[in-house]
């Protein structure tokens, strides 16, 4: 299905590795001067320099932007019916701290290959295009992963989110102030009943092995699994560690060390995950027992029952840990974010399905569910959803590491284009079908 559209080969490479360059390289890890990995932080420096740099060449392409309140940036590229909801492709452009290349940027990238193809080949689409680059997906520098989509589906509200401090400042900035900063607070109201989508497509790496282990060249996804973010604080008792006896220490951090062996085990128990990715202790002295530790629980299981057991043996196993304490010593569970395992729509991963038949053979694609969070996790819930996977040599993700072959980025984007417009064209006969 559209053969006839002529491609630009190895440009969406090029454009990939262009941005990252201009936008945040760093953490060489080869010789070639694309292998580095990427630091860009969402509303930081960088990610103002990228978005600055993405609402230039959407609106040379003829689209009309639109930046809502929380800074999501809705490019829509023209089609036939005007008046009709646009057809949505997504991702986001921000980073991991210590990121790769292709975690974000390629899903945003890919959509704005999609717009410059059809532009060049005057293909024009039933329905109009929103390119859509949704503020903060990681929650690497704020707190709050798919924050950008969540408060857009509802599932947060934006008055919360404009008071998350930044976990990567000293001292710490607010969501608020930095899209005021860099100047992409928007005037859209952040809201999908004020600035709707029809549906929702996304290209990403699949941050996992089984592609490539199966030796699959498309992951047709699914859904995404649940999973929960919070955090533990517990306070003991600071002491002098060379004189005080291992018997009736409050130590914090040897309470929360075992409460992280704990959570693992729980999560092999129930065929979860469960990781710990920052720790901040205090007092930071070497020969002081810590008085105070802070640290992050991330919880995912693919069925939302077995998260809710694995959440409440967490609290149970953490609340008997705490008590085994010979002295003073209290813990706190702060929530921060939970989403629950989501199904995606069946026209839009058929879609997904043929395309990918179309461009790589039934025999090199994937049923697949997405094991980390994604920004179609929240549009799932509003419109139909689907996303492709293309595999990442040896599952590397959130690392600099982080690689897929040119083959394999090209496959994806076609897959990708392939289905955006079929789908189009399938809301157009649908449409007909309604009105005769």
């Amino acid at each position: 299905m559209f053969k006839s559209l002529k491609i630009q080969p190895g440009r969406l490479l090029e454009t990939i590795h262009k941005t990252a360059d201009l936008y945040g390289a760093k953490y060489r890890w080869g010789d070639h001067p694309t292998e580095t990995g990427l630091r860009r932080l969402s509303l930081d420096d960088e990610d103002k320099g990228a978005r600055d740099w993405f609402a230039k060449e959407v609106k040379d392409l003829g689209c009309e932007l639109k930046i809502d309140n929380v800074g999501n940036m809705f490019a829509i590229y023209p089609g036939k019916d005007m008046t009709a909801l646009p057809t949505g492709v997504g991702s986001h452009l921000d980073s991991q701290p210590t990121g790769g290349r292709y975690d974000g940027p390629l899903g945003v990238l890919s959509g704005l290959e999609i717009l410059r193809t059809i532009k060049e080949n005057g293909y024009v689409p039933n329905y109009p295009i929103a390119l859509i680059n949704w503020t903060n997906e990681e929650g690497a520098r704020f707190p709050a992963p798919l924050l950008g989509s969540s408060v857009w589906s509802g599932t947060t509200k934006k008055e919360d989110i404009y008071k998350v401090n930044s976990v990567t400042d000293s001292p710490p900035r607010s969501v608020l102030s930095e899209l005021e900063r860099i100047g992409y607070k928007g005037s859209v109201e952040s809201s999908h009943k004020v600035n709707p989508i029809a549906c929702h497509f996304e290209i990403h790496i699949e941050q996992a092995a089984f592609l490539e282990k199966a030796n699959k060249k498309i992951g047709v996804v699914q859904g995404i699994q649940a999973f929960d973010w919070q955090e533990i604080v517990i306070r003991g008792k600071a002491q002098h560690t060379e004189t005080t006896p291992m018997e009736g220490r409050a130590d914090a951090l040897l309470t929360a060390s075992k409460m992280i062996i704990k959570g693992n085990e729980i999560a092999k128990k129930y065929g979860g995950l469960c990781s710990t990715g920052i720790i901040d202790v205090e007092p930071h002295v070497f020969n002081v027992i810590p008085e105070y530790v802070k640290f992050s629980l991330d919880t995912h299981h693919y069925e939302n029952d077995k998260l809710d057991l694995m959440l409440k043996e967490v609290k149970d196993s953490f609340d008997a840990i705490a008590a085994e304490v010979d002295g003073p010593l209290t813990v706190e569970y702060l929530p921060l974010f939970t989403s629950r395992s989501t199904e995606f729509d069946q026209e839009c991963i058929d879609s997904v399905r043929q395309a990918a038949i179309d461009v790589v053979g039934e025999d090199n694609i994937m049923d697949i569910t997405a094991r980390a969070g994604h920004d179609s996790k929240e549009t799932s819930g509003i419109v139909p959803t689907s996303m492709v996977f293309i595999p990442c040599r040896d599952g590397i993700s959130h690392a600099p590491t982080e690689y897929s072959t040119p083959e394999q980025v090209e496959n994806g984007f076609k897959v990708l284009m392939n289905a955006v417009l079929s789908y189009d064209l399938l809301r157009k006969k649908k449409a007909d079908a309604a009105s005769a």
